[in-house]
């Protein structure tokens, strides 16, 4: 793979990278790049998790290391009890390895690290408190807003978290940070700071964030906007086929996972994307490209129900390595979040 099909890899699905000729840059000047994306242990893993899972896949097959950070320390800091912090990290722990399963793809340049292994050594201690010196409250609290639960009275932990992420880029040691567009505002004081204490600046990647079956934000804490990943199949078909879809409109959380998630999987095997309906009704449907669905879909074609039971039969199937260690999972589950 040369440097431009790494580039068109990576831009895949993407909302902006920060900068792209950064990124050409680095291709050019380092064989094997690396990237990171940091998930904080609050709410249970759902489904919209496989939008990072897959563009991680791609940062995979482009050639870089790929390292996942399970934050601790940034789950507490966004208002997880402290006691049940360990649990919910082993819950993680098990659940994301089996989501890069899922998708299928070489895991052998894929690294896990827990947070609080690099976030309690004196030397990132010191950096956090020489960030802190040139942040003003109102910066923190900007870069905070979309992804922390602020409140009307902000706790001082919401201030210090992007100082923590910032801080992430350096002593993960990667060249790129990865996230979803909501996370951009801590990129980009990320871009600004790490410089001001001797660090470089990384490239910033990031995705969109895809709607809720109920049409919000896909939300650990909502159950009604996502599909968990230790739902049934009996569960994951009525939670899709309730979620919200008008004829003829694409913009809504079925379509938007069949875009990132479902889409993608099928394109790289080669598999054509399959809508099962009776023959007195046209018999199955079946689709090459997101594109040509949602130009279908959006002619009224596809009926939104036949669409709604064809993305659940591939939610479904996604969720198979969930169910061959349900009983583990669920115990785990119990635990971190009773």
């Amino acid at each position: 793979m040369d440097i431009k099909e790494k580039i068109e890899l990576i831009k895949r699905n993407c909302q902006e990278i920060v900068t792209e000729k950064e990124l050409e840059d680095l291709l050019k000047k380092k064989k094997k790049p690396s990237v990171y994306l940091g998930t904080a242990i609050t709410g249970t893993p759902h489904i919209g998790y496989f939008v990072w899972v897959s563009k991680m896949a791609d940062f995979l097959k482009a050639g870089f290391k790929v390292k996942v950070l399970l934050s601790d320390i940034t789950g507490a800091l966004d208002n997880t009890p402290w006691e049940v912090l360990d649990k919910r990290y082993k819950y993680y722990e098990n659940v994301i390895p089996l989501m890069f399963e899922s998708v299928g793809v070489d895991t052998n340049d894929l690294e896990f690290v827990k947070s609080s292994d690099i976030n309690l050594s004196k030397e990132y201690y010191l950096d956090l408190l020489k960030l802190s010196t040139i942040t003003s409250l109102h910066d923190a609290n900007k870069a905070a807003s979309e992804v922390v639960k602020l409140g009307d009275n902000p706790k001082l932990s919401g201030m210090i978290y992007p100082l923590i992420q910032t801080l992430d880029e350096q002593y993960l040691d990667v060249d790129v940070q990865y996230a979803g567009v909501d996370q951009r505002k801590i990129m980009m004081f990320a871009r600004e700071n790490l410089p001001k204490i001797g660090y470089e600046k990384r490239v910033e990647v990031m995705t969109p964030m895809i709607p809720g079956l109920i049409g919000k934000k896909m939300s650990a804490s909502d159950a009604k906007s996502k599909v968990d990943l230790l739902d049934d199949e009996k569960t994951v078909i009525e939670k899709v086929k309730g979620a919200e879809m008008v004829t003829g409109d694409p913009d809504n959380g079925v379509m938007a996972f069949l875009r990132y998630v479902i889409m993608v999987r099928k394109e790289d095997a080669k598999e054509k994307f399959v809508i099962k309906r009776p023959e007195k009704y046209g018999g199955d449907l079946e689709y090459s490209s997101y594109d040509e669905v949602e130009k279908d879909f959006a002619a009224s074609k596809i009926h939104p129900l036949d669409l709604k039971n064809a993305v659940a039969d591939e939610i479904n199937d996604l969720l198979k390595p969930f169910r061959k260690n349900s009983k583990k999972l669920t115990e785990l589950a119990k635990k971190a979040y009773e």
